[in-house]
């Protein structure tokens, strides 16, 4: 089977299949490769929506037991049907997937599953998994948005059983009891609260100084007090040096550390995803650690070859992997496509969640930026405190001179929600005035974003 297109997008992540959504909508011939049986990448096969049907769960979970009887609600004996649960799970996966396959049908996209490798000139080979005839596609413009995997240690070796990745983590069929988490980040500490809400003993190893280590101190105390306040045992400035017999080894400058583990999940990071591609066929310039090289409108070095999401620099993030593809589609339809890279928020959905976009407090003063600060605890938040969900406060960062939004941290429930009308008050160059002049609704969470505005130039209503 030979065929030729105007665009092949290679992998179907939120990169690869809204790139391929937006390009169809454009009125260009499109098809979409994926190995996968089912569209949707890591992010909603394995990665961003079953942890998150996993956190809301067991979130439900901490309720029932520990919250439910200062409500007025009486309940017996809470029992935990764990294979029900991932049941769940897997069903909100299967009907995300199904609804992508859904919407690639209706916009006429050709999707291919199998495996792509470059021949040629922009002659990509697709290998089917079954083993079949491979098929030859030539395109126009081949965008790559293959994504990313794991980081492996060298000296922990995933083996699916005792060391995992975030992959297996989303499905173990009991709870272990002793769970260690190596990496202090995001997909740590989320996949670390399940398992600790779930009845695991969980420690999580971080060798940098702090977990979530690119935030404001003042936001990282705070949270790591309430996440120690729920089980979770942080061991920061510990650099591990093996897992054998049942005990994970680290150490703290000459003190030596154990940790009895079950299991132990590695989560510091992932790395692109370019091998097998074929790449030195296609002439395609990788840079020192391993990303696809681009210019600024996500061009490769050889000229009809894009590449977008986790295989190039930036936040391995999904909603940047989506900006990242339809810029591309527009560019390739000669479009006047557009993406702010420093306006990509990033969340932790942690319970209270952290976020942040832009500056934050302390990287503006290492820059030497003449900031002012304005915070609002939730403490002082009516809707907050009626949901008794008043941990943690809003800080807004903006310019001591121009007063413009430089960037926002947020600890609090649903501050991923929250962060977004930041992101669209910088993305107009706004200022702390400009969000604390914006009429909130009353009782709102939200109202905490607008004080903490205002607090920039101490006018906060709520708060001396």
């Amino acid at each position: 089977m030979e065929s030729s297109f105007d665009v092949l997008v290679i992998g179907a992540g939120p990169g690869g299949y809204v790139c391929a959504f937006r390009a169809a909508q454009l009125g260009l011939k499109v098809a979409l490769v994926e190995k996968r049986a089912t569209l949707g990448g890591t992010c909603l096969n394995v990665g961003c929506i079953p942890s998150k049907a996993l956190l809301h769960s067991t979130e439900h979970l901490v309720f029932a037991r520990s919250h439910a009887a200062e409500h007025g609600i009486r309940l017996g004996a809470i029992e935990v049907d764990l294979a029900t649960m991932l049941k769940r799970k897997d069903s909100v996966v299967t009907k995300l997937t199904g609804g992508i396959a859904q919407l690639a049908k209706g916009r006429k996209i050709t999707v291919l599953t199998g495996t792509a490798t470059f021949a040629e000139g922009r002659t990509v080979v697709i290998t089917p998994p079954d083993s079949g005839a491979p098929s030859h596609v030539q395109a126009a413009n081949i965008v790559i948005a293959t994504g990313s995997v794991p980081v492996e240690l060298p000296f922990l070796r995933f083996n699916g059983e005792t060391v995992v990745s975030s992959d297996e983590a989303i499905r173990f069929p009991s709870a272990p009891k002793r769970l260690v988490v190596v990496g202090g980040g995001a997909i740590g500490l989320e996949l670390g609260s399940v398992w600790s809400r779930l009845g695991s003993e969980v420690t999580v190893v971080e060798f940098l100084p702090k977990v979530i280590a690119t935030y404001d101190d003042d936001i990282v105390r705070a949270f790591t007090r309430i996440l120690q306040k729920q089980g979770l045992r942080l061991e920061t400035g510990a650099k591990v040096t093996g897992f054998a017999n049942g005990v994970l080894t680290a150490e703290r400058g000459s003190e030596k550390l154990e940790f009895p583990a079950d299991r132990v999940l590695v989560a510091v990071g992932r790395r692109a995803c370019t091998e097998g591609l074929g790449l030195d066929r296609a002439g395609v310039a990788l840079d020192e650690r391993g990303r696809i090289r681009v210019d600024g409108h996500l061009r490769t070095n050889v000229p009809g070859i894009w590449a977008v999401g986790d295989v190039v620099a930036g936040p391995m993030l999904a909603h940047k992997a989506e900006e990242d593809g339809v810029a591309v589609a527009e560019w390739i339809a000669q479009r006047a496509g557009h993406i702010d890279w420093d306006l990509v928020p990033a969340v932790v959905y942690t319970s209270p969640e952290v976020a942040s976009v832009g500056l934050g407090e302390d990287a503006a003063k290492a820059a030497g930026r003449a900031v002012n600060v304005g915070k609002f605890n939730l403490a002082a938040n009516g809707r907050a405190l009626s949901a008794a969900n008043a941990e943690g406060f809003v800080k807004i960062i903006a310019d001591a001179k121009t007063d413009r939004i430089l960037g926002a941290q947020i600890l609090a429930a649903n501050a991923g929600e929250l962060i977004s009308e930041v992101v669209t008050h910088m993305t107009y160059g706004g200022s702390a005035e400009d969000l604390g002049r914006t009429i909130h609704a009353h009782p709102t969470v939200s109202e905490a974003v607008r004080e903490a505005g205002l607090a920039v130039s101490r006018s906060a209503l709520h708060a001396l």
